[in-house]
């Protein structure tokens, strides 16, 4: 597909990627915003695509991707959106420094130093936000193994402190 090609039909998808967009963010604003990081995203990266394939799906899925890690950009970060007429941005400040919780969270880093070295340092760098090709380079080991070892740490600790696992 050549340039030309792409760049007409991405431009022919952005009423639909706007809805899809919309079904998202229930915001007019923040709808036109994703859709223009999502051309701006599919562009960049147009060299990904594969010709003679569902094109909609693709662009759709890097919309998708997107909304995802704003979202949990904006949730890690303690912010959410008000989806109020005046469209408010606010802050959670919860105190999470109550005996209860000091005692889960002793229990549960507790839980965590007593994986083995082999699982702990990849679980621990994930929870820190590394990306998982950042903690395969650190660690000298493939990518796949350090999905596993996330993955079997995550069982352990999940084991290990079953009792609050339905405790909402």
């Amino acid at each position: 597909m050549s340039t030309l090609e792409f760049n007409r039909a991405l431009t022919d998808l952005e009423s639909y990627l706007k809805s899809f967009a919309f079904q998202f963010t229930r915001n007019e604003d923040d709808a036109k915003d994703l859709t223009q990081e999502t051309m701006m995203k599919a562009f960049i990266y147009r060299t990904y695509y594969t010709p003679k394939t569902n094109f909609k799906a693709w662009v759709f899925t890097i919309m998708r991707n997107i909304f995802i890690n704003q979202y949990r950009r904006k949730k890690k970060a303690g912010t959410i959106f008000d989806n109020s007429e005046d469209s408010y941005l606010l802050n959670q400040h919860t105190n999470g420094n109550t005996p209860s919780n000091l005692l889960i969270a002793k229990e549960i880093n507790e839980e965590i130093s007593n994986l083995a070295e082999d699982y702990k340092k990849p679980f621990e760098m994930h929870c820190l936000g590394f990306k998982y090709k950042e903690i395969a380079e650190e660690l000298h080991i493939p990518i796949g193994t350090v999905k596993s070892r996330i993955f079997i740490a995550r069982q352990k600790l999940q084991e290990s402190l079953s009792e609050y696992q339905n405790a909402n």
